[in-house]
């Protein structure tokens, strides 16, 4: 698409209704990457509907993984999405909740910006969305943003937003907004038949608020007849060519594929009068899942966390292993472990015996940290490969000083604080907040790394930036100890001093981040550090069944010779 001058962006709209979880935004961004393989900019923003200034106070329970952008924005969980099908980064400007649009609001009243007026949902919240979600469109870097609106059509929160929408769609022009909504098509099994009624009446609200939808995305079970098809249109006011089947997928990176056969992006760009004649490029896309669906080999790998029966609170985790398994032609088997049932070291020793890798996950307070502890030191007595992030790898710390160093009361200052030795301790700067939200060691920042560490070989370069979620750090007073007795700090933060990561000499595998590589894993870019964990997963898996198979022959010969004896 030839540009000249700022670009103009178009809008487009994800709503959903019915039920939440059906996947807006697995839709959207399977949307943006067909619009991005056309050769079209394409960004994707999220709006919540909830007051919480953002969902960094938000336990994993309720709300799954709190994702961290470059910029330190504590998001949503889809903007992982989001930047795993589009391999670009977002900001801050790319999630917005209710709580930041009322506390603008509020802030510019008490400021005095209203003075004489009486500030009110209509026109003063509204008025903020529209600004909010014309942001990154008044940037000139995109020809379409996706705004995905979160909850369901009808909840009480979402009205804002909706409304917002509507007023949109009449500002900006019929060819510069498309709405599509998400709705569920369910199956049911005693009538033998698809129900198009929860649609019909999900429609209706939207209508309700002022919104005809343009795109009826279906979810569905069963693939959706024409005469389904011709019904949804009929009732909801539609083309037939605007019902789309969101059928059920085996991985929600087949979702992209079945959107193009479904020719949803080219039903998109007609609708906004967007000229286009390049094919969806999705060459390496298709490479990708060809991997992720014939692998050679399986590995085995420990998930060890406090959050593990939600996985959604380790979202980004889950995907950079799909990612580096792919990425190694080999399938990467989780095993969910809840730290907490680790305590027993012989139980802890039966759960991990049998795995090829172990990963201590991220999270907060002392819950499950004696179990992390064990599972730690299982790994590296028995030359497991390790890989410990955030507070992972704080247990590794901590486990090596009680353990190899002979400092048994060693200990991290957030479970307790008045430990005679804090190997890991508050960040300096930390020690005066005492606001919760926003206030951590939020974003990306850079790291030196040691010339012949193991760390260099993963990245193949010397500096490298991640980003960070944390209030705690290893206690810098403690390095040159802790490097004398085997467990180095390979990472240094180049202005602060802090240590970024520490490895283990001798053993096959072992590295613990203080920071989320997860986090910047795409399905373009596998991480290196889960590629090269996964890798050294399968190496040690190779090896075992190696020794097992010269085992049983030894055994099979000593047995033979006894019956020629």
């Amino acid at each position: 698409m030839a540009a000249t001058g700022p670009k103009s962006a178009k809008y487009i709209f994800v709503t959903g209704g019915v039920t939440s979880s059906l996947g807006k935004g697995i839709i959207a961004s399977s949307l943006a990457k067909l619009l991005q393989s056309r050769g079209l900019t394409v960004t994707i923003q999220k709006f919540d509907p909830y007051i919480n200034i953002d969902p960094g106070t938000l336990n994993p329970y309720e709300h799954g993984e709190c994702y961290v952008t470059d910029d330190g924005a504590e998001t949503d969980l889809d903007l992982g999405h989001y930047e795993r099908f589009l391999n670009r980064p977002t900001s801050q400007a790319n999630n917005i909740t209710t709580g930041r649009i009322y506390n603008n609001v509020i802030t510019r009243e008490r400021r005095g910006d209203f003075l004489g007026k009486t500030v009110q949902v209509v026109p003063h919240i509204t008025d903020e969305i529209k600004r909010n979600i014309k942001l990154l469109g008044e940037t000139g870097d995109y020809d379409i943003v996706i705004t995905e609106i979160g909850g369901c059509v009808g909840d009480i929160e979402s009205l804002p937003f909706v409304e917002a929408v509507r007023q949109l769609k009449f500002e900006l022009g019929e060819k510069d907004t498309l709405v599509i909504h998400l709705t569920l098509v369910p199956y049911l099994q005693s009538a033998g038949e698809l129900k198009t009624k929860p649609t019909q009446h999900s429609v209706r609200m939207l209508l309700e608020n002022g919104v005809q939808p343009d795109i009826i995305a279906c979810r569905t079970e069963h693939p959706l007849p024409q005469d389904i098809r011709r019904k949804i249109a009929q009732f909801c006011n539609v083309q037939v060519s605007s019902v789309i089947e969101a059928l059920d997928a085996e991985t929600i990176y087949d979702v992209p594929l079945l959107m193009q056969k479904e020719r949803l992006d080219q039903r998109a760009l007609y609708m906004l009068d967007l000229y286009n004649d390049k094919d969806a490029d999705l060459d390496a896309w298709k490479g990708f899942l060809g991997r992720l669906k014939n692998p050679g080999d399986t590995v085995r790998i420990g998930l060890v966390g406090k959050y593990v029966e939600l996985h959604d609170a380790y979202k980004s985790i889950a995907e950079a292993f799909i990612h580096a398994g792919a990425a190694n032609e080999c399938k990467v088997q989780l095993e969910w472990i809840q730290s907490e049932t680790l305590v027993d070291e012989h139980h802890c020793a039966q759960v991990l015996s049998g795995l090829d890798g172990v990963l201590v996950a991220p999270g907060f307070g002392e819950r499950g940290i004696d179990g992390k502890i064990n599972a730690v030191r299982f790994v590296r007595e028995q030359g497991i490969p390790f890989l410990g992030i955030c507070l992972g790898m704080q247990m590794a710390v901590i486990e090596y000083a009680r353990n190899v160093m002979g400092i048994p009361d060693a200990h991290s200052t957030e479970m307790e604080p008045h430990t005679p030795n804090p190997v890991i301790s508050m960040m300096e700067e930390q020690k005066s907040i005492t606001d919760k939200g926003g206030t951590m060691r939020l974003g990306a920042y850079a790291c030196k790394l040691k010339r012949d560490s193991l760390a260099h070989q993963i990245y193949g370069k010397m500096q490298i930036s991640e980003r960070h979620r944390h209030r705690y750090e290893f206690n810098s007073d403690f390095q040159e100890a802790f490097e004398k007795a085997g467990l180095r700090p390979t990472g240094i933060n180049p202005d602060t001093g802090l240590v970024e990561i520490v490895e283990l000499k001798g053993h096959p595998w072992y590295v613990g981040v203080q920071f989320h590589p997860e986090l910047k894993s795409t399905v373009m870019n596998p991480h290196p550090l889960f590629v090269q964990f996964v890798k050294a997963a399968l190496t040690y898996t190779q090896k075992k069944r190696t020794a097992e198979t010269t085992s049983d022959v030894l055994t099979a010969r000593v047995e033979t010779a006894d019956v020629v004896d």
